[in-house]
């Protein structure tokens, strides 16, 4: 699996688009060129039509704008179809009002190169990764399937990566920074 310090790699993914537009059934085309400057908040669920992934990926589209406010993009991905994606958010109340996108990896090919396939389910793990402006991935965690994840732990990561500080246990943003 790639790990902090390493490129994120490339990708040029189908996916349903956040918000409205979203509910419309057109496609866009996002790659890791898309957003070019920004920090990027990749996650992975298992499949779509489950039961833990709408909790995480609600609460992820409900931080879209705290994340924007950092200079960051969140992008949701999974190994369905942008079809079964689609056909989700248009049947799952709480995914209608999604403000992030979401990826298709159908042929696997980013999942892969990351290293997040689950050896016995062949379904991605419940990865995260926070990328720089730069493309090197600065934060990595995993969750097992059964197990959702803090989202808003992600905010704080990225705020402690954002700030190029020493930041102790349990730091937020407001709070002293270690001194070296």
């Amino acid at each position: 699996m790639l790990t902090v310090g390493d490129k994120f790699p490339s990708f040029d993914l189908t996916a349903v688009p956040g918000g409205p537009e979203g509910l419309e059934g057109k496609f866009v085309q996002i790659s890791d060129t898309s957003n070019a400057g920004k920090w990027k908040i990749v996650f992975f669920w298992p499949k779509d039509f489950t039961f833990v992934c709408p909790t995480e990926i609600v609460a992820f589209g409900k931080l879209a704008k705290d994340f924007a406010d950092r200079d960051a993009v969140v992008y949701g991905a999974s190994i369905d179809s942008e079809f079964v994606h689609l056909n989700w958010r248009l049947h799952h109340e709480d995914l209608k009002k999604l403000e992030i996108p979401m990826l298709s990896d159908i042929k696997r090919e980013l999942s892969e190169a990351l290293g997040i396939i689950a050896k016995d389910a062949g379904v991605d793990l419940r990865a995260t990764f926070v990328v720089d402006p730069h493309g090197i991935i600065r934060h990595v965690s995993v969750n097992d399937l059964s197990v959702g994840r803090n989202p808003q732990e992600i905010v704080r990561i990225l705020d402690g990566l954002q700030s190029d500080e020493l930041c102790p246990c349990n730091w937020k943003k407001g709070d002293a920074f270690l001194q070296g």
